[in-house]
């Protein structure tokens, strides 16, 4: 049996990771109730820009800039994950999902026709080990919340297709269903199109909950020929260019969000399952240990009452 003095030492290091991990699952859960709702509370917003934005997709005007269509010759594929561990499984399952696509899509890491944007540390990582072309990386995004924070990704993903460095920006992270449910899922951002925004609204909306119901119950659909309904003023010729901007950049914004209130979710999960095999290898120990100890006291006393009787 081990030693008193070691079991001990094992009990006190197993209580100091259960206290550790406690306080972790509960900022972890803090930041989780805050991104959760945050991303929520934007989803109602997020449908109305996309609805707008396949709006002006669909008008019977000369489309430049932003909504010039070209032929495909480079590709931005944008991956974003965490910046630290300690998350669970939501980086591996992330990885496997875009590994998954870019086997499917016959991507080469090594094509000049093919570079990658890193959104987080893990992400960044994963690409230098994949030897793929990296054009730029941005970190420490897991806790934004406001428009201004993510704006600056909008801006490099808008300028390089104005640019024509990359004719089409595909994203793959994160979507949050639940605080128990995360899936990968990968959206087309550039070029712009109603197809792809309505994909998008898709995968956004919930199979299940209130607000699935809310949505069957009130027959509410998106992207529906109510769309053409809207007045430009004054044309939308002059308005076109820094509205799409703008709702690109809220489309971007809350696909961060989403990733966040995914990545939180997942880390509270993780801390809590470390939490809970702490406490239960501590309960496991401290009886090794009690039972260790009461050996070692019989065994004292057997040899004490031994030295009497001689």
């Amino acid at each position: 049996m081990e030693s008193v003095q070691n079991l001990k030492k094992r009990l006190k290091a197993v209580n100091n990771i259960h206290h550790i991990t406690k306080a972790m699952e509960l900022v972890a859960a803090t930041k989780m109730r805050k991104s959760q709702e945050v991303a929520l509370n934007s989803r109602p917003y997020a449908f109305a820009v996309l609805d707008l934005l396949a709006c002006l997709t669909k008008q019977q005007i000369e489309q430049t800039g932003i909504l010039e269509k070209r032929k495909i010759k480079k590709t931005l594929i944008v991956l974003m994950a965490s910046d630290k561990g300690l998350v669970g499984s939501f980086n591996s399952n992330l990885f496997k999902a875009f590994d998954k696509f870019i086997k499917e899509q016959g991507i080469d890491y090594k094509s000049e026709a093919y570079s990658f944007l890193a959104v987080g540390e893990k992400a960044n990582n994963f690409l230098q080990k994949k030897g793929a072309k990296i054009v730029a990386k941005f970190i420490r995004v897991g806790d934004f919340v406001l428009t201004s924070q993510t704006k600056p990704i909008s801006e490099f993903l808008v300028a390089g297709y104005l640019k024509n460095d990359f004719d089409k920006v595909i994203a793959v992270s994160m979507n949050f269903k639940s605080a128990f449910l995360q899936s990968p899922i990968t959206r087309e951002l550039f070029p712009v199109s109603f197809d792809n925004i309505k994909k998008t609204i898709q995968d956004m909306i919930p199979q299940t909950g209130k607000f699935a119901d809310l949505i069957k119950e009130k027959d509410i659909s998106f992207l529906d020929e109510k769309t053409s309904d809207y007045i430009f003023e004054p044309s939308i010729e002059e308005i076109l260019e820094d509205l799409v901007k703008h709702l690109i950049n809220m489309e971007i914004y809350h696909l961060i969000l989403e990733a966040n209130a995914s990545e939180h979710a997942a880390k509270r999960v993780a801390m809590k399952n470390a939490s809970d095999n702490a406490q239960d290898l501590s309960s496991k120990l401290n009886l090794t240990y009690n039972k260790s100890r009461q050996a070692g006291i019989t065994n004292e006393l057997i040899e004490i009452t031994a030295g009497a009787q001689v």
